[in-house]
């Protein structure tokens, strides 16, 4: 059974995250803005992305390919900051059809924001939108940035991935 990493990203965290799980697992890394990125092509899939805005970033692309999403076994990765959290599961739950989320399981990560790569603009919406948040942490990780990035973290997806394939050598 043939299994590919799908993923969406917009500052590097999630590729990262890619590599690392490709290095771990063997399979291969597709970016979807890759003409060559075709989920009918694989079996398994792991789809990771980005949280921007409170949406997936591959969000667009998996509803433009939910024919060939559909009946293959898949792994959800996010990437944000907040981690795993009933707000990011909202998030996931807005960005993608329930039919596809009823087919994954979803394993959230910690994304890393800094600020030397965003724009001025989205570093103002930042610094405002820390002035409403109640919680004094995230304000600060709003206003200055963060890195919650761990290559550990990658473990439970790891995991999942050879489980499935280990069913299908058993099978």
């Amino acid at each position: 059974m043939k299994g590919a990493i799908f993923f969406s990203g917009k500052y590097g965290s999630t590729e990262q995250y890619a590599k690392w799980i490709g290095e771990a697992t063997g399979l291969p890394i597709l970016d979807i803005k890759d003409d060559h990125a075709d989920p009918s092509k694989y079996d398994f899939l792991v789809l990771g992305s980005s949280v921007l805005y409170f949406k997936l970033t591959i969000r667009k692309w998996a509803r433009a390919n939910l024919s060939k999403l559909n009946g293959r076994s898949k792994i959800l990765f996010s990437v944000s900051g907040a981690g795993a959290s009933a707000k990011l599961n909202n998030w996931v739950a807005n960005s993608l059809p329930e039919e596809l989320l009823s087919q994954m399981e979803h394993v959230a990560l910690g994304g890393k924001l800094d600020h030397s790569k965003i724009s001025w603009w989205l570093r103002q919406i930042l610094w405002v939108g820390s002035l409403f948040n109640p919680n004094p942490q995230a304000r600060k990780e709003e206003r200055y940035g963060f890195d919650h990035m761990d290559k550990s973290s990658i473990e439970p997806i790891v995991e999942k991935i050879k489980q499935h394939q280990q069913r299908v050598v058993s099978s």
